[in-house]
């Protein structure tokens, strides 16, 4: 299965923010939306960063709640490690778990199109092996 699977079943909405927001109106957005991560969009629409619970938590470690007026472009990750549409489950999972993060923006032509949660990867990738046992009964029953 691949990202483009994914997508056209949960969909292709991404939880954006602009570089000057503040962490107030990052944690703001996570919240309500019981979300993990924000792709960080600049002037261009390209994606600058990425923001995520970890980045908050380690910024408020670092400068106690002060941390909450600091901008999104102080504490992001600039580095965005991201996939394609035609990326593969286990090409997500290892990119995933090496880089030990969670979320992946999919992005095609440099625009951002989607992005691929932990909890994505692993709800079709269950559903991936639920399959292959299934066809496996099947074939074992039949002879």
């Amino acid at each position: 299965m691949n990202v483009a699977s994914i997508l056209k079943s949960k969909g292709r909405a991404v939880s954006t923010v602009r570089p000057n927001a503040t962490l107030l109106d990052v944690v703001k957005k996570l919240a309500p939306k019981k979300i993990g991560a924000v792709v960080v969009v600049g002037d261009s629409g390209r994606v600058d960063g990425i923001i995520s619970e970890r980045d908050i938590i380690r910024a408020v470690a670092d400068h106690g709640v002060h941390a909450l007026g600091m901008t999104v472009s102080e504490v992001m990750t600039r580095v965005v490690v991201s996939c394609q549409e035609m990326s593969e489950l286990d090409e997500l999972m290892e990119m995933m778990t090496k880089g030990r993060f969670r979320h992946l923006p999919v992005i095609e032509d440099d625009a951002l199109v989607g992005i691929i949660s932990i909890g994505d990867v692993v709800k079709y990738h269950l559903a991936e092996v639920q399959l292959e046992v299934s066809a496996m009964r099947n074939y074992i029953a039949t002879g």
